[in-house]
């Protein structure tokens, strides 16, 4: 069955180790990963089992363990937690589990033949096992338990895998002839194809895929050798889309990304290859000396891969891990990212119409009647039409400010006022405060009005009644202070003592001088002088203080 999207590639290229472990004396069947990624553990028909620093590119001596039989397979739980092993002869079987914690070592007995495959569920509770007894078993990892089984099948079994939700087990023959879904829990068989297998048992893993959905395996139908690599649906094991073809002979391992982007598969045609798994993409293929199992590192980033030799020559076996070349990686990445984006698509929110049953009822615009347009009255000013919406202060509400015009004493007035000038009154020009130009113009940021502030109230205190402590102001909350009302300002002045009469001889004169008004020079600062104010004397007036004017000598002033 050929197709475009997995034409070969033209050019072969050479995958180059970047480390390599020897030590086995005998052909290397299956390696597996710690969960750290630091090291890896390998079994081999030698009967050991071994582990190898990848860091350090040697092996950790201290950890080899030897078994009676060969070592067909080894598998670490992904919690790290299990290491087990399976093997033995061709009717005697060596299933083993080690708890890496404490090193206690547990047998598992049950089948009648070597252990050619191993599985643990993805929560590491369970360990599934397949036999050259042509069964598959479920066992439980802590106690040893058999769970479920033995599923018995066609031929010797050669590969058996979990499904993600630990809920079905796919159980593979030896050289792919045959292949068989079970369901743990009733222990039933849902769905086979395939013929009787009598060739020995080839171990080439299974994998699903697609959520449980399907399944991936080299198979052969009829009279062909599993060659080619196909997708079966697991329902029903009919196969699904274009299969991985390249190979031309017999496919002895496989391995799949943990995020099903990359597929690397190996044969006896001494090649390695990989595929980007969404497309069936033929990305790269290697010349590489026989190989017999292959497998990815948790990151798909390292290739890992044994050698196996016909001959025997036990110099040649080694472990080879190189590394994936990058552009292959992303681009099976960027290939698979393409395929779901057109995936969901269909099920996108922007093409999905949801079923008839779960649409939205239709919904109805309702009528609005029109609003009447207001009514206006044309011979009504636009001044008083827009007062309605603008707040005008009218004039006819405003009040005139209260004069009195009746005459007054010129010294009874407020406190608050300034002290008189020193000036006439046509000197002094009145004072008028301006809007400033924000206040006019209205341009700038207005402050908000804050709560409205009581007036201050003034109160006019009598001159002659005023004292240094009457308080004139009131205390807003404004002013730092209030104004106290200073009499020295308006103490009297000192009469000076009249000028005495000079007598002469000549009567006349002295009388007409004695009748003539002497004029009295009044200080400016005094306007009357018969009026006199006593300080009260219990009252203290302040020692310092803003409203406190220093006492003038008007004495002094005038005399000079």
């Amino acid at each position: 069955m050929a197709s475009a999207s997995t034409k070969a590639v033209t050019t072969q290229l050479i995958l180059k180790p970047v480390t390599t472990f020897k030590g086995h004396g005998d052909d290397i069947n299956s390696i597996s990963y710690f969960p750290d990624g630091q090291r890896i553990i390998s079994a081999s028909d030698d009967k050991t089992t071994r582990q190898w620093d990848l860091k350090k590119g040697k092996e950790i001596e201290d950890a080899r363990v030897v078994f009676e039989n060969w070592v067909r397979a080894v598998v670490v739980s992904r919690d790290g937690r299990w290491i087990v092993t399976g093997g033995g002869h061709y009717d005697r079987a060596e299933l083993k589990v080690c708890e890496v914690e404490i090193g206690n070592v547990k047998i598992f007995k049950g089948h009648a033949g070597r252990i050619n495959c191993i599985d643990i569920s993805s929560d590491s509770t369970l360990l599934a096992s397949g036999s050259h007894d042509q069964t598959a078993r479920i066992w439980k990892l802590k106690t040893g338990k058999l769970v479920a089984g033995p599923f018995k099948n066609i031929g010797y079994v050669g590969a058996v895998r979990f499904s993600k939700d630990s809920k079905k087990l796919a159980v593979k023959s030896g050289w792919g002839k045959s292949l068989e879904v079970w369901d743990i829990q009733s222990q039933k068989l849902d769905v086979s194809i395939g013929k009787h297998d009598h060739i020995g048992a080839l171990i080439a893993p299974v994998f699903w895929t697609n959520n449980n959905k399907t399944i991936i395996a080299g198979f052969g139908f009829d009279s062909d050798e599993a060659k080619t690599i196909y997708e079966f649906d697991a329902s029903t094991l009919e196969t699904v889309g274009v299969p991985f073809e390249g190979h031309i002979k017999v496919v002895r391992g496989l391995a799949l990304s943990l995020d099903g982007t990359l597929l690397a598969s190996t044969s006896a045609d001494s090649t390695i290859k990989l595929w980007a798994f969404e497309s069936r993409q033929l990305l790269a293929s290697f010349d590489i000396r026989t190989t017999f199992p292959l497998f990815l590192s948790p990151d798909s980033r390292q290739l890992i891969y044994a050698t196996y030799d016909h001959n025997h020559n036990h110099n040649d076996l080694e472990i080879c891990i190189c590394d994936t070349p990058p552009d292959i990686l992303t681009e099976a990445r960027i290939i698979a990212r393409k395929k779901s984006a057109r995936r969901n698509l269909p099920n996108s929110n922007a093409t999905r119409h949801p079923p008839a049953g779960l649409r939205k009822p239709q919904i109805y615009p309702i009528p609005i009647a029109p609003r009447p347009p207001p009514a206006r009255d044309p011979q009504q000013p636009a001044f008083l039409r827009l007062s309605k919406f603008l707040r005008f202060s009218s004039r006819a509400n405003a009040v005139d400010p209260v004069r009195n015009n009746q005459p007054r004493d010129p010294l009874d007035f407020p406190a608050t006022l300034p002290l008189p000038s020193d000036r006439p009154p046509a000197e002094c020009s009145p004072s008028t405060s301006l809007p400033s130009g924000r206040a006019f113009f209205g341009k700038g940021k207005q402050k908000a009005r804050g709560p409205k502030r009581e007036s201050v109230k003034v109160v006019d205190v009598p001159l002659g009644q005023a004292t240094p402590g009457d308080e004139v102001g009131v205390d807003d909350g404004v002013r730092p202070y209030v104004v106290f009302f200073c009499l020295s300002w308006f103490q009297k002045k000192e009469k000076k003592p009249a000028r005495r009469p000079v007598y002469d001889d000549d009567s006349e004169s002295d009388e007409e001088e004695e009748n003539v008004v002497q004029p009295v020079v009044v200080s400016p600062w005094v306007q009357h002088e018969e009026i006199e104010l006593k300080p009260v004397v219990n009252q203290s007036r302040p020692e310092t203080g803003p409203s406190l004017l220093a006492a003038t000598n008007y004495s002094e002033v005038e005399s000079s």
